[in-house]
């Protein structure tokens, strides 16, 4: 009776341990705060002295720095398709259309084309809830919407928040009042922006804590510090920093990352969940446009809106105790492409639908494995429609170009337009040209240069790798006009 009882309780045993291991092998949940035109030298762990950012230093602290993580363009909706996607925005055709030229603009017909298969809609093949909180910038017709492209809960503005009655030079007059919507209402508009980075955060809290018992995917693109000339915080941040608005929206959205990180630990599922913090492209820093001037890409050189280091290049941090190695370092090429395919592996999925995808299953170099290295054998730089660098391991090279609106690397007309290589590590703000010394690197990278555009094009020849984008005939504004 004896040896009964024992055998059967070892075999509760056994299988209570065969089951917490189960559980514990559940896969992990995925956030990523995507924050916009930050500079890569805006925030404490990445160099700065203006702006306290206490929680993301923290975060470094017990995570992993990537010091060469790049985005695909130096501006919103071709960084964010990337993302969205796991393409170069040329391949799905967001970087550039007839209407909107740079980015998608209100009312537009243009979007991301519904047929293609986004992270949201991967990962809900996986069996994870997602949800999408911030700025969409992806399309702002029905069939472009988040809650139609893999959310299953969207609150947010369908394009940027500077994107109002005048946007620069732009008049905006016939566009609708800055809407903030829930799935496809409209619930504000105009919305408040001082209260965006507050409100996203609590939403978010509410919407983890709802969601905590299964695995979800939560996308965060906070609007801030945004394109404005004063960019926007709460009262609670307003004046505070040493930098003007600039540094006081940065250091509100620490705060929203503190929150965040603090909430999974309240909530027990921290080391479930792999956070991604990182910008869709570099700090504009244009002098004509007021404290714009107070985002810094340092060490890097130029600014966003090129196809500079300083706007492809920028500060991320990924978190995940217990996983990611707290404290570490990763000096390898990754892209905001490889999310798609490396969240995907990481659930325990494979996407095999034969479509073109130009990220990676980077999981390696998130987790620090030994001998994990980047798997580009080449990184494209467009601007717009035009190939104006490439990249191989350490060598970046400017390819010549005989048309271009400004030049990419040199902000005088009279420099030369020659080839222009530049080694990343040894000369971290490109500011020696070593393509004479080295006409063998400067060859094969001008090989790589040439099957980019046999894939993607080149100015005015497009290739046959591209995709068409999302497009309705007659577009009507998310908020109807008076």
């Amino acid at each position: 009776m004896k040896l009964c009882l024992l055998a059967l309780l070892t075999g509760l045993s056994l299988s209570l341990s065969a089951a917490g291991a189960e559980e514990k092998k559940r896969p992990p949940n995925f956030i990523v705060i995507f924050c916009d035109n930050l500079g890569y030298g805006d925030i404490e762990p990445f160099g700065s002295t203006l702006h306290r950012t206490p929680h993301l230093n923290r975060m470094a602290e017990e995570g992993r720095k990537f010091t060469h993580f790049c985005v695909t363009a130096g501006v919103c909706t071709p960084s964010r398709a990337s993302l969205i996607s796991g393409c170069y925005s040329q391949r799905v055709s967001m970087h550039l259309n007839p209407r909107d030229y740079h980015v998608l603009r209100p009312v537009s017909p243009y979007g991301l084309n519904p047929d293609e298969v986004t992270i949201a809609e991967a990962l809900q093949e996986q069996g994870y809830k997602t949800g999408m909180i911030g700025k969409w910038h992806l399309g702002d017709q029905e069939p472009f919407l988040p809650h139609r492209q893999g959310f299953d809960f969207f609150f947010g503005v369908p394009y940027s928040d500077d994107m109002t009655e005048r946007i620069w030079s732009q008049d905006g007059s016939h566009w609708p009042p800055l809407p903030l919507m829930k799935n496809d209402e409209v619930i504000e508009a105009p919305v408040d922006r001082n209260g965006l980075t507050k409100r996203y955060t609590e939403v978010a809290l509410d919407w983890i804590e709802e969601n905590k018992d299964e695995p979800f995917f939560l996308y965060i693109p906070q609007a801030m510090p945004g394109s404005t000339s004063e960019p926007f915080s709460s009262e609670e941040f307003r004046g505070k920093s040493k930098n003007g608005p600039w540094g006081d929206s940065i250091e509100e959205l620490d705060w929203s990352t503190g929150q965040i990180l603090d909430h999974l630990v309240k909530l027990g599922i921290e080391e479930d969940t792999l956070v991604i913090w990182t910008s869709d492209n570099g700090a504009p820093i244009r002098p004509e446009r007021g404290n714009l001037t107070r985002g810094s890409n340092l060490p890097l050189h130029g600014r966003g809106y090129t196809t500079s280091e300083g706007a492809f290049r920028v500060p991320t941090i990924i978190w995940q105790p217990g996983t990611v190695p707290a404290g570490t370092l990763c000096e390898e090429l990754t892209t905001t492409m490889d999310l798609l395919p490396t969240f995907v592996s990481m659930a325990g999925g494979k996407i095999e639908d034969g479509v073109k995808r130009d990220g990676f299953d980077v999981t390696g170099l998130y987790l620090g494995r030994e001998g994990a290295e980047t798997p580009y054998e080449s990184f494209a730089y467009y601007y717009l429609n035009q190939l104006q660098a490439i990249r191989s391991g350490p060598w970046k090279l400017f390819v010549p170009l005989e048309n271009f609106p400004r030049h990419p690397h040199y902000t005088k007309k009279k420099e030369t337009n020659g080839p222009l290589l530049f080694h990343l590590y040894d000369d971290v703000a490109c500011e020696t040209n070593v393509a004479d010394q080295h006409p063998d690197i400067v060859a094969k990278l001008m090989g790589y240069a040439e099957e980019m555009r046999k894939d993607l094009g080149d100015h005015e020849n497009p290739g046959p790798g591209i995709r068409p984008p999302g497009r309705v005939k007659n577009p009507v504004p998310v908020v109807k006009l008076k």
